[in-house]
């Protein structure tokens, strides 16, 4: 199991580079037809992002099982709120891949008749669940790290006596119209909002694999979302989210360092 692993993860650099080609191309489609290209042009960068998509799903052949193997080391992690996100999500990866791999044989007809349009919309629908797991996972580190930053910072300030009138919040006890009582409330709001938007720039700044997985998955969810329909944003949108997303990808594999862990 563990060489297969190996073996497979060799692939998962060609896989990411035709992936941003194939996305590039879902781009240039969508440009060329905004500008009145030709439909031989048009047509032809069609068949390329399609050759494209299904020797992805050669290059994904065997996924699952990675997948599988990634969910079996999730469950053991300390943190419950991870163990569950990250164990589910790769679950589900699991399914997508193999829902991946029974479209893959019915493009190329390995298996006749097969309902290419509604196991398409299946393993979409598990690439989802997935997502919004890894995003859950994302935003719940950016919590800790947040929290983690702000008792530090409030460790490291010695506590002020006089506050300030910036800092104090307002008295809303004493009698007065809405309009003042909102009037007086706004500077201290002003005030909390940006510490707490530099706090988290930050956190993000001084974490760059949380940054970037965050981003990334922030790109990938509108695939799918375009895709089964419920939230529909164009070929345009969805080209330049994947491939902002799979140059993401490519980074944190030449970059291992960059790749957030577990």
């Amino acid at each position: 199991m563990d060489s297969w692993v190996r073996f497979n993860s060799q692939s998962q650099g060609k896989e990411r580079i035709i992936r941003a080609a194939q996305y590039a191309c879902t781009l240039l489609g969508y440009t060329l037809h905004k500008g009145g290209a030709g439909a031989e042009l048009r047509r032809t960068v069609s068949q390329l992002e399609a050759h494209m998509s299904l020797t992805r799903k050669l290059l994904r052949l065997g996924n699952s099982v990675e997948a599988v193997e990634a969910a079996k080391r999730a469950i053991h992690l300390s943190d419950s709120i991870l163990r569950l996100c990250l164990t589910v999500s790769h679950l589900n990866r699991a399914m997508y891949f193999a829902c991946d791999n029974v479209l893959w044989a019915g493009k190329t007809g390995l298996i006749s008749k097969l309902d290419q349009h509604k196991w398409s919309q299946r393993s979409f629908k598990y690439y989802l669940f997935a997502l919004i797991l890894n995003l859950t996972r994302d935003v719940y580190e950016l919590h800790l790290l947040v929290e983690r930053e702000a008792r530090h910072r409030a460790a490291k300030s010695p506590p002020s006596h006089d506050p300030g009138p910036a800092l104090m919040a307002p008295d809303l006890s004493s009698p007065s119209s809405p309009a003042a009582a909102a009037s007086a409330a706004l500077p201290y709001l002003s005030t909390w909002l940006h510490g707490q938007l530099h706090l988290l720039a930050a956190v993000l700044y001084n974490n760059p694999p949380l940054l970037l997985d965050l981003v990334k998955n922030s790109c990938d969810i509108f695939i799918p979302l375009d895709r089964l329909a419920i939230y529909p944003t164009g070929t345009g949108f969805v080209g330049a989210c994947g491939l902002a997303s799979s140059l993401l990808s490519i980074l944190t594999i030449v970059h291992p360092w960059l790749k957030l862990k577990p």
